[in-house]
């Protein structure tokens, strides 16, 4: 591997070199190198068996203010030359921009650390392929009223990326992810239903036990027959761990810089102000050894650092990278390329505690839809769950449709669920919101 990653820094050098040698005033250079093996197995059959491998190559060039870029999948010294006085070309012939350029020399990162991301799984096909099919056969053995699988899922990416400036800085590092998934239907007298459950890890020894999965993801299958409307009204809501993690998406979009500078952000002009309760704390901790989404420098080069978002329910930072940061008159917060390890502090309950704190209400299970305005916080997805009644789950739902303003859903956040053993880069548990409007029958 420390064979590949020279190859993929002297590719990047000889970018910023050729970028030089053509005129241009500064130019940043990113390539990259991807291989892996992915396995699908359905109704106990191996369905696809495909290996990949994938190079990325971009340069960006600074004439002045002028900036132009270009990219290529071909590493060769040719291919190099050819990228280059594109974007040379591109950049002679675009407008000045004064808030383009490089991240001030200054914030770059010096000694990244190691941050234990690179975990290659030797697994033979034979083996992929065994272990998506154990996954499989544990959801189908689990009930009879599995009566049919989507398949699994059994897939491993390990690659280099590497990012230079003209400033002098290079630095890169290798990284993998593993991941199993596996999704089945159920039938009962009232009708079918699906549902899945994975598990994702930079280190496979890490991941979930593939009976367990299967087993997981066809329980909550079956949870969901004989799913009923409700009826339009208002009530509580919570929004269990796997879902949550898309309100907290939500509010990064609205922080973000672009969204900021361009004036279309229902956060505008909130920094320093409170947008949660005051027991809400939100932070971003890009350098956890191992983490899905840890990074030593964002895609700029600059040094990462842990910070919060949110603090006391007070917003502390936007999310800004050097462009959007200069757009604004402030400084970047090292988030070229989006932000790290997200958290928000739990309340110490657990999703049962939280049901009988709610005593009567929806538990949202899945959302669907991409209905979320962040120009005005407006708010609106279909989604299923269960209903709740005296604390305890009454009966499943479907087809109703979740709405409110997203300002009201952050200070509506009544408590935060300890269930944070979800797979995946954003850590939450279950939100618990104070009212939303549910629509039905």
């Amino acid at each position: 591997m420390l064979e590949h990653q020279a190859f993929i820094q002297h590719v990047v050098e000889d970018l910023l070199k050729e970028a030089k040698r053509l005129g241009a005033d500064s130019a940043e250079a990113a390539a990259s190198q991807d291989s892996g093996l992915s396995v699908n197995v359905r109704m106990g059959e191996l369905e696809t068996l495909e290996y990949t491998r994938d190079n990325n190559l971009g340069i960006t060039v600074y004439f002045g203010k002028r900036k132009g870029s270009a990219n290529t999948s071909d590493l060769s010294a040719q291919a190099i030359r050819e990228t280059v006085r594109a974007a040379c070309d591109i950049a002679r012939y675009t407008a000045d921009d004064t808030c383009s350029g490089l991240a001030d020399a200054d914030l770059m990162a010096i000694n990244p650390p190691d941050l234990d991301l690179y975990h290659p799984w030797q697994i033979e096909p034979t083996e992929a392929t065994a272990l998506a099919r154990r996954c499989e056969d544990a959801a189908r053995a689990h009930d009879a009223r599995i009566i049919n699988s989507e398949g699994a899922s059994l897939n491993t990416l390990r690659g280099i990326h590497v990012y230079g400036n003209s400033h002098g800085f290079i630095g890169g590092y290798p990284s993998s992810r593993h991941s199993l998934s596996c999704a089945v239907i159920g039938r009962d007298e009232s009708g079918m239903q699906r549902d899945y459950w994975y598990s994702t890890e930079r280190d496979a020894e890490r991941l979930a036990q593939a009976e367990e999965i299967g087993i997981k993801c066809a329980q909550r299958t079956l949870a969901r027959l004989g799913a009923r409307r409700l009826s339009t009204g208002t009530a509580p809501v919570i929004f269990c761990a796997d879902v949550a993690p898309s309100l907290l998406r939500s509010f990064v979009a609205a922080i973000r810089g672009g969204a900021l500078y361009r004036r279309a952000s229902f956060l505008l002009d909130k920094l320093g102000q409170p947008i949660f309760p005051s027991f809400v704390r939100i932070h971003e901790n890009p350098l956890i050894p191992c983490g899905l989404s840890s990074a030593p420098f964002d895609n700029e080069g600059v040094a990462t650092s842990a910070k919060d978002l949110v603090k006391d329910g007070i917003l502390q930072s936007y999310v800004l990278d050097s462009y959007s940061a200069r757009k604004l008159g402030t400084q970047t917060t090292a988030n070229a390329g989006g932000v790290h390890n997200l958290s928000i502090q739990t309340s110490g309950l657990n999703l049962a505690d939280l049901m009988r704190e709610m005593d009567r209400g929806l538990v949202v299970t899945e959302m669907m839809g991409q209905g979320v305005n962040r120009v005005t916080g407006d708010f609106s997805r279909g989604a299923t769950g269960f209903w709740v009644e005296g604390g305890e789950i009454a009966y499943p739902v479907e087809e109703i449709t979740i709405a409110g303003n997203l300002r009201d859903i952050f200070l509506g956040l009544v408590a935060v669920g300890n269930d944070t053993d979800i797979p995946g880069s954003v850590r939450t548990g279950s939100w618990f919101i104070e009212s939303m409007t549910i629509a039905g029958d």
